[in-house]
């Protein structure tokens, strides 16, 4: 097999000159040391002179840099400065396991009037694509990108590039051990570095503070980055992380065999899943949930603020039909269904293989469904975590990797037959080929230890909507949870926010328009820590409140009603510990 490039902490660190001690005023000491010469100061280079041979940069390939004017959007978020465009490979190869051809590519954007700092912008999914490096911003509804805010930023496809197999999610790349960590982690370690001699050659000086900003597999990525390139960056936002992928990818084929046992089906007895529940069915749940939960926080105004208390309050048991099934109420099988899904998946032990789930008001917007049921009327699903999880699951996660390509009634019958006994501890695995399992690679080490991170003074956000149908909150929490456990003061340099009804990243009955960048900027370059977080509903959202305004506040803490003045304005909250006085 190839040998494995792998990036590490302290990539580009300059090693210190070790000087002799001084002479006597009469000059050197015959045959003693002598100073070495000062090092060469690299010239700066202009946009069209960027090329490998100029960088150095060992195994990197670059397409000629353009210079790009300036560009409106009709969406702001899309506009672009005047600025350098730098697109690249790193680490071409050939591999020895399915014959493929692979690289780490990445994109650059230097914007002429530059701010010195540097972005790296998270990916999704399971990349294989570089997407325009624009710095998007967190949350919903931004109306700049981190580029036109003066950003150096630059975006990777993960190691690879996703091939026309959409049966099976663009996972074709697991086949290859090396993609497999590249997508976990080396992408980043390697772009990293590669980026910033980049931005230093161009600008003349190296950029001042460096962050990381994801969602998603993004957010993942923030969560390795701080973990395992702690030396790499000052600040992170990580967004609904699912740093716990591969327990994830377990979670959708539980979904899936749960969901069967209630569908309908067709004439060749076919579990047709996304009419196991209706729109109104999960509706119902929703509102139930509300109605149940609401008042808890102190104010009756359609947002769960205490998932917690909410747990005892609302039992799905209540939803149980007395008679036939109607618009009020969920058949038994149903209710069944439901608290095995939000239950989490676990083996024939009672051994959890994944977190639960909190109920909240956002599982009955179609966000929530076009990731958990889709809305296919055949037998083939189109949720995401069908089609994702249906080749992530057996390509990426599990070692050996098991190849399902074909139709979609063979990557759901993958799912549907997926062993919780058997199958499941393979995302721990390994074997001679596959050295990394992928708990290892994907996961970031030691999760709940910062230390590194900590000790050098980086500064780190993460955010978690709280009807996230992808990555439980809960997950999230109880990260968060042993963080405060190894770290006494992590509030010093770690804090969570979740956000109530948000779906993943974005939408939900949620104020989900909100700005962790200038939050993270703020924290890191003036020391002044984000205690709460100004959000806003969207007009044109699922939030039935336009403009309602709220503080997202860090967890423990919660948003609780002052007891006058409108529902709909932040000033009337503050951020609480529940049970406080």
């Amino acid at each position: 097999m190839k040998t494995r490039y792998l990036a590490g902490a302290g990539t580009l660190a300059v090693l210190a000159a070790l000087h002799g001690c001084g002479g006597s005023d009469d000059g050197p000491v015959a045959n003693g040391p002598s100073e070495p010469p000062p090092p060469a100061v690299k010239p700066r280079l202009a946009c069209a002179d960027i090329t490998a041979e100029a960088l150095g940069i060992s195994r990197l390939e670059l397409d000629a840099a353009a210079t790009v004017d300036a560009v409106a959007a009709a969406n702001p978020a899309q506009a672009q400065p005047s600025h350098c465009r730098v697109r690249g490979r790193l680490n071409v190869r050939n591999s020895e396991v399915d014959g493929k051809a692979y690289a780490i590519g990445f994109e650059l954007r230097m914007p002429d009037v530059w701010n010195g700092r540097f972005f790296f912008q998270g990916g999704g999914g399971t990349d294989g694509a570089i997407n325009p490096a624009l710095g998007s911003m967190t949350g919903a509804g931004a109306t700049t990108n981190a580029l036109s805010m003066g950003f150096a930023v630059v975006s990777t496809d993960g190691g690879h590039t996703s091939e026309s197999e959409p049966i099976v999610g663009g996972s074709l790349f697991g086949l290859d051990p090396q993609a497999r960590v590249d997508y976990g982690y080396n992408a980043v370690g390697t772009v990293t570095p590669a980026a910033k001699e980049i931005i230093t050659r161009f600008y003349g000086r190296a950029a001042e503070h460096s962050y990381f900003v994801g969602c998603s597999n993004g957010g993942r990525q923030a969560m390795v980055a701080a973990s395992r390139f702690a030396d790499q960056f000052d600040g992170i936002v990580a967004g609904n992380p699912g740093f716990n992928l591969p327990q994830a990818a377990v979670q959708h084929a539980w979904d899936n065999q749960a969901f069967a046992a209630v569908a309908p089906r067709t004439a060749g007895d076919r579990p047709i899943i996304s009419q196991a529940f209706s729109m109104a069915d999960m509706q119902l749940v929703a509102d139930k949930a509300v109605a149940a939960c609401d008042a808890l926080d102190g104010a009756a105004d359609g947002m769960i603020d205490d998932p917690v208390a909410c747990k005892a309050a609302f039992k799905p048991e209540d939803l149980t039909c007395a008679g036939a099934k109607d618009a009020t109420c969920l058949t038994g099988p149903q209710v069944e269904a439901l608290k095995k899904v939000f239950g989490g998946p676990k083996n024939a032990k009672g051994e959890a293989l994944y977190a639960d789930w909190p109920y909240d008001a956002g599982v009955g917007t179609m966000g929530w469904r076009f990731w958990k049921l889709g809305s296919s009327e055949t037998e083939v699903p189109n949720s995401l975590i069908a089609t994702l999880g249906g080749g992530s699951l057996p390509y990426v996660f599990t070692t050996p990797p098991t190849q399902v390509r074909g139709t979609g009634t063979q990557v759901i019958d993958y799912l549907l037959r997926f062993s919780f006994e058997t199958d499941a501890p393979k995302i721990y695995a390994t074997n001679s080929v596959y050295t990394e399992s992928a708990m290892s690679f994907m996961t970031p080490p030691n999760p709940a230890d910062l230390g590194a991170f900590k000790s050098r003074g980086g500064k780190m956000i993460v955010y978690h909507g709280n009807s996230d149908p992808v990555f439980s909150v809960n997950d999230t929490i109880d990260w968060y949870e042993a963080l405060r456990k190894t770290h006494a003061d992590a509030a010093s340099f770690a804090r969570l926010f979740t956000i109530p009804g948000m779906n993943h990243c974005s939408g939900g009955p949620a104020t989900d328009k909100f700005d962790m960048v200038t939050a993270i900027v703020n924290w890191v370059e003036n020391g002044v820590a984000p205690d709460a977080v100004q959000a806003s509903a969207r007009a044109g959202s699922d939030a039935p409140w336009p403009g309602r305004t709220r503080p997202l506040c860090p967890y423990p803490q919660q948003a609780r009603y002052l007891g006058s003045g409108s529902l709909e304005e932040a000033k009337n909250f503050r951020c609480v510990t529940p049970g406080a006085s």
